[in-house]
C-alpha cells in the first residue's frame, strides 16, 4: 500500500511572529536566559495541545529512531519526551535568533576534529555547504563568520524563515551575511550563485527537505530505517559550481551540565561529478551518503531534529 500524501511542509505556516521574537529578544536583554527559557514551557504547552501535526511528527520520529537506536533509550518514547523535542527546539529559535547579537562563550565549543576547521579556513575557495533542519545550523554560520572573515550567502526554499530573518538582520545589520530566496535554480540564479563562489563567498543550502517543485526533484534514500525522499537540488548545484562540499552540524545540548555546543565539519566531495549515463544513479548516491551522514549525527542526538512534518510520507507533486 502507498503512503498516504500529506501536504508540502511549505504549506504550513510560520510558528514564530516578529513580536513574539522582539519579545523573546527584549526578555532575554532585560532577564537574562533563564527566564527566557521559562516563558518557552506555555509555548510547549500550546504545540502540544494544539499543534497535533508537530506532536504527531515528533512521536513518529522518536519511534523511528528507538527502532533504530534502542540502546539510546532506556524505553520507548512518551508524550514527555515529544515535549522535550518542542523545547529543543523551542529554545534552538532562540538561540538562532541571539547567536549573531550574543558572544558565544568559546568554552562552550565541543568542535570534533579541529584540524578539518584549520583545513577549511586555510582554504581560499569558495564553498557550498550542505546542512539540514538538524540543531542549530546557526552555530556554524555564527561560529565561522565571528572568528575568520567569511562572507556567507544562504539559500533558502522557502519563506517561513522571513521573520526570524528580519528580526536577525535588525538586530546585526553588519553581519556579513546574504539569504537569498530561491524557488528554482534558474541559469539567472546560477551564475549568481557561481560568481559569489569564484569569488571565495560560501554558500549554505540544507540537503533534507523536499523542494517546493516537489517530488520530481527527489530521490528515495533510507532514512532510519524508512524509505523518505530527499531533495536532489544540493548535487546538481554542486556539479554547476564545481567547488569543495563540506557537511557541517551543529547543536546545543540543553539538558547537560554548561550547556556545550557541538560543532563538527565533514568532508563531502572535492568536487561533486556526475556524468550523464549514470547520473540518476549518482544522484540518488550523494542522496544516500547525505541521509547516512545526516542519520550518524541523529543517532546520539535524536531531540535535535527539527522537521515537524509527516517526514515519511509520499510527498504531493
Amino acid at each position: 500500500m502507498r503512503p498516504v500524501q500529506r501536504a508540502h511542509w511549505a504549506s504550513m505556516r510560520e510558528a514564530g511572529t516578529l513580536f513574539g521574537l522582539r519579545f523573546l529578544h527584549f526578555v532575554h536583554r532585560i532577564f537574562g536566559r533563564w527566564l527566557v527559557s521559562f516563558c518557552l514551557w506555555p509555548t510547549v504547552a500550546y504545540f502540544v495541545l494544539f499543534r497535533p501535526t508537530s506532536r504527531r511528527s515528533s512521536q513518529q520520529f522518536l519511534h523511528a529512531h528507538y527502532a533504530c537506536y534502542p540502546t539510546f533509550w532506556s524505553r520507548p518514547p512518551t508524550l514527555w519526551d515529544t515535549c522535550k523535542h518542542l523545547y529543543v527546539f523551542a529554545q534552538t529559535v532562540v538561540d538562532k535568533l541571539l547567536s549573531w547579537s550574543v558572544e558565544i562563550n568559546a568554552d562552550q565549543f565541543r568542535v570534533a576534529h579541529p584540524e578539518r576547521i584549520d583545513e577549511l579556513m586555510a582554504d581560499t575557495r569558495g564553498q557550498l555547504i550542505i546542512g539540514s533542519h538538524m540543531g542549530n545550523l546557526e552555530y556554524c554560520r555564527g561560529f565561522m563568520h565571528r572568528y575568520r572573515d567569511k562572507l556567507i550567502n544562504i539559500l533558502v526554499h522557502d519563506k517561513h524563515s522571513e521573520n526570524y530573518n528580519t528580526v536577525m538582520q535588525q538586530l546585526n545589520p553588519d553581519s556579513r551575511l546574504n539569504i537569498f530566496q530561491v524557488e528554482e535554480f534558474d541559469i539567472p540564479t546560477m551564475l549568481t550563485i557561481k560568481n559569489k563562489i569564484d569569488t571565495g563567498e560560501w554558500v549554505f543550502i540544507a540537503g533534507d527537505r523536499i523542494p517546493l517543485t516537489g517530488q520530481a526533484r527527489t530521490v528515495e534514500v533510507t532514512f532510519l530505517g524508512r524509505t523518505a525522499h530527499f531533495p536532489i537540488g544540493p548535487y546538481m548545484l554542486a556539479q554547476g559550481l564545481g567547488c569543495p562540499v563540506k557537511l557541517m552540524f551543529s547543536y546545543c545540548d540543553y539538558f547537560a551540565p554548561n550547556k556545550p555546543v557541538y560543532f563538527e565539519v565533514e568532508t563531502f566531495a572535492d568536487r561533486v561529478t556526475l556524468g550523464r549515463a549514470d547520473r540518476a544513479v549518482n544522484l540518488q548516491a550523494h542522496a544516500q551518503r547525505f541521509a547516512t551522514m545526516l542519520e550518524q549525527q541523529l543517532a546520539h542526538a535524536p531531540y535535535q531534529w527539527f522537521n515537524f512534518y509527516d517526514f515519511w510520507a509520499e510527498p504531493t507533486t
